[in-house]
């Protein structure tokens, strides 16, 4: 019998996961797991709790939260020689990368995907000795996801972001950079970059509208210097995916990637703070499996056709 760690904020998505607890355990020990859960308490304990159910042998490691604790679960397992599949309820705010995955919000449809659906193959990104797993970058715009209080976001939502952004947008200021990425460079002033792994950045599902999972590849994204109206004018365009074609964004596809800045820039990790630039991002190619829906995916190249064999 296949064991399941259920590792999940009870704060998240106005503590539903708390209250459907039972619920999501009865699902997945009808379908064969020998399931345990484990509420987090604070800051990398799902880190913690991930690491050490890879280490005690578990199968698969369930993330119930929104994208700061899935960034916690693949840091406690993306080190691991031997990593167990990562599954994804997502409970909070934004769910980038349950949106680019195409995993319903609603806990029963979520665990449809959890009982029914089929492993595939995602990429990781790693920068130092931190991984992620959607979106990394730096710049003013960046920075709001961690400035945002965590009641602001369980009582207004994604609302809480645009309010924020909106309060920040007069003090924003182009940063100098140099970006090298597989052997070419970029040098100037820009806005914010963002090093991403899926199309789902910040509740903007086509801001990187050529990437997919699996391929090896980042999608680097580039906002250079411009004033407010024009900025405004690059992110409304984003909406439809329109943006790459504008002259202010850099568009492109890498593997490897290193940024220096001459201001104190900070480094967002799929909406957590990670550190401070200069920064080293690789590609770990295919490096988790995830349980996606069952069915194919425009954010992959490949569909494998694995199913979880819940009962050997």
């Amino acid at each position: 019998m296949k064991r399941a760690r259920l590792i999940y904020n009870p704060s998240s998505g106005r503590e539903q996961m708390k209250k459907n607890l039972p619920y999501i355990l009865d699902r997945l020990e009808k379908v064969g797991f020998e399931t345990s859960a484990h509420a987090t308490t604070g800051k990398d304990c799902a880190k913690r709790a991930a690491k050490q159910a890879t280490e005690r042998g578990f199968d698969l490691v369930i993330a119930a939260g929104g994208d700061g604790t899935i960034n916690e679960v693949v840091n406690g397992i993306a080190e691991q020689e031997k990593r167990p599949s990562l599954g994804v309820i997502p409970a909070g705010t934004t769910n980038d990368f349950a949106r680019a995955l195409h995993i319903p919000r609603d806990i029963t449809e979520a665990c449809d995907v959890l009982c029914n659906g089929r492993l595939q193959n995602v990429d990781v990104g790693k920068v130092g000795q931190d991984y992620f797993i959607n979106i990394a970058g730096a710049g003013t715009l960046t920075e709001l996801t961690y400035e945002v209080p965590s009641r602001l976001k369980t009582m207004i939502g994604q609302v809480a972001y645009y309010v924020k952004g909106f309060e920040k947008l007069p003090s924003i200021r182009p940063s100098h950079v140099t970006i090298e990425y597989d052997g070419k460079k970029f040098e100037g002033e820009i806005m914010l970059f963002l090093v991403s792994n899926t199309n789902s950045v910040g509740g903007f599902e086509k801001l990187a509208p050529k990437a997919y999972l699996d391929d090896g590849l980042f999608d680097l994204l580039i906002l250079k210097k411009t004033n407010l109206a024009d900025a405004v004018r690059v992110v409304t365009n984003a909406l439809r995916g329109e943006h790459i074609h504008d002259d202010r964004v850099l568009y492109i596809q890498a593997s490897h990637i290193i940024v220096h800045s001459e201001q104190d820039l900070h480094l967002n990790l799929d909406g957590e703070y990670g550190g401070k630039l200069p920064g080293e991002f690789s590609n770990l190619h295919n490096h988790i499996n995830v349980i996606v829906p069952n069915k194919k995916l425009a954010c992959f190249q490949t569909t494998t056709n694995e199913s979880f064999n819940f009962n050997n």
